[in-house]
């Protein structure tokens, strides 16, 4: 079975290259079934109705989020839908879930996301929360997106999991990685997926704001970017009747 999960998708020009070039990747690589990170896939970033719409349309199966997940006061009600997540690390109480499991009739597929806590808001432990999900996931095939900003958490991430789950796979740095491997001869890993929106950009923002900030330390308004796009993915291949990934390799589409 082939899954491809997409980095974060950035802004208006993101979600529509993804609308306008994820079916055709889905056919050449026989993808099926895909996961997209969307939590900066509406304007100035967050997740709205629209954004996440466009991203269904396009052709994901789940949409997996991070620290914007709740930046739209709208969003509160996009988390009824059960396939799109939030962190599960969240606190109790929060709107959404973490998890959610889909049913190909055969085999089940199973996605957790979670996020980082390095420099990153201070949420519930990420690994002690994947470790009382893990006792609850009915499915050996099982993604995780581990959405955060310190490489050192994802690859102790990647190693805490190896060997229990199908694919770790990093989101939010919006730099793809290239040290895609797998763990223990059964899980996938990278370190980050990368992003899908405006390559000619600083993640995403559009050049100068982005670059007075670093250069000057005063406050600048970011706005996005725009085109040309690109499209960073990573492809796992596994075994559904036991959820071992066999091959891991990197996307980009220009």
């Amino acid at each position: 079975m082939k899954l491809l999960h997409i980095g974060d998708v950035v802004g208006a020009a993101g979600s529509r290259f993804l609308q306008e070039h994820l079916p055709a990747i889905k056919r050449t690589h026989k993808i099926d079934m895909i996961v997209v990170n969307g939590e900066n896939s509406a304007q100035g970033n967050g997740i709205t109705k629209h954004s996440m719409e466009q991203i269904f349309s396009a052709g994901a199966d789940v949409i997996t989020t991070g620290n914007h997940c709740f930046k739209r006061r709208e969003a509160m009600a996009i988390y009824e839908n059960p396939v799109v997540l939030r962190p599960a690390n969240y606190p109790e109480g929060c709107p959404g879930h973490g998890v959610c499991t889909i049913d190909f009739g055969p085999c089940q597929v199973a996605v957790l996301n979670l996020s980082g806590t390095a420099y990153l808001d201070p949420l519930d432990n990420p690994f002690t929360i994947a470790e009382q999900l893990l006792e609850e996931i009915d499915t050996p095939n099982i993604l995780v997106d581990f959405h955060a900003e310190a490489t050192a958490e994802k690859k102790a991430m990647g190693y805490f999991l190896a060997g229990r789950v199908t694919a770790v796979v990093g989101t939010h740095t919006h730099v793809q990685t290239a040290d895609e491997t797998i763990l223990s001869e059964h899980t996938g890993y990278i370190t980050d997926v990368g992003m899908t929106g405006p390559e000619e950009s600083i993640l995403g923002v559009a050049v100068q704001p982005a670059m007075d900030r670093f250069r000057f330390h005063y406050p600048t308004r970011f706005t996005e970017g725009s085109d040309p796009c690109f499209l960073n993915g990573v492809i796992v291949t596994f075994d559904e009747k036991c959820g071992k990934c066999t091959k891991i390799e990197r996307l980009i589409v220009r």
